[in-house]
């Protein structure tokens, strides 16, 4: 088993992700908006941050890889499950659970504008523009964190470890 150190507490989450159900809760006032989470590490944040939006809120989910069970990203996007209903004419949100290289952010982003949403926004819950390869940029971050491997809250290190209520660096 990893040694894990927190990095970002559970409380510091949860108030992050209701200040960011706050600003799209404004943002979006008296609108309609489509949650779409990326699979599966946004799933926490996506369900968190859903009930922290005052607003008529649709959810579904797409799924890609990029990563299999390594640690580093193979700059290769798959996609693994398509949504269940078309966009055109939708506010749409893409929940991610971490923006580092922007590959399969970028990916995504094109593929769902193809599809004529009436607005599309990145939300991500954290940020690690060390990494980035490519320039996307979300409209919602929860934390920027350091070039450090990180899991739970959602993330995960071979499908382990999402399941943990804090962001923890892994530790070898």
């Amino acid at each position: 088993m990893a040694n894990l150190e927190v990095l970002i507490s559970r409380n510091r989450i949860a108030q992050r992700v209701a200040e960011l159900g706050a600003e799209i809760t404004h943002d979006y006032a008296g609108q309609s908006v489509l949650l779409v989470g990326v699979l599966k590490g946004a799933a926490v944040f996506l369900c968190d941050l859903a009930r922290t939006i005052d607003l008529d809120v649709r959810m579904d989910f797409i799924g890609v890889s990029s990563y299999g069970k390594a640690s580093t990203s193979s700059g290769e996007v798959q996609l693994t499950k398509d949504l269940s209903e078309p966009l055109d004419g939708i506010h749409v949100i893409l929940v991610e659970d971490i923006l580092d290289t922007g590959v399969t952010l970028n990916f995504l982003k094109q593929l769902l504008m193809a599809r004529k949403p009436a607005s599309l926004k990145l939300a991500a819950l954290l940020e690690k523009p060390a990494r980035r390869k490519v320039d996307v940029q979300a409209e919602y971050i929860g934390f920027t964190i350091p070039d450090e491997f990180v899991v739970g809250y959602g993330l995960d290190y071979g499908e382990r470890y999402r399941n943990l209520p804090d962001v923890c660096v892994v530790r070898e």
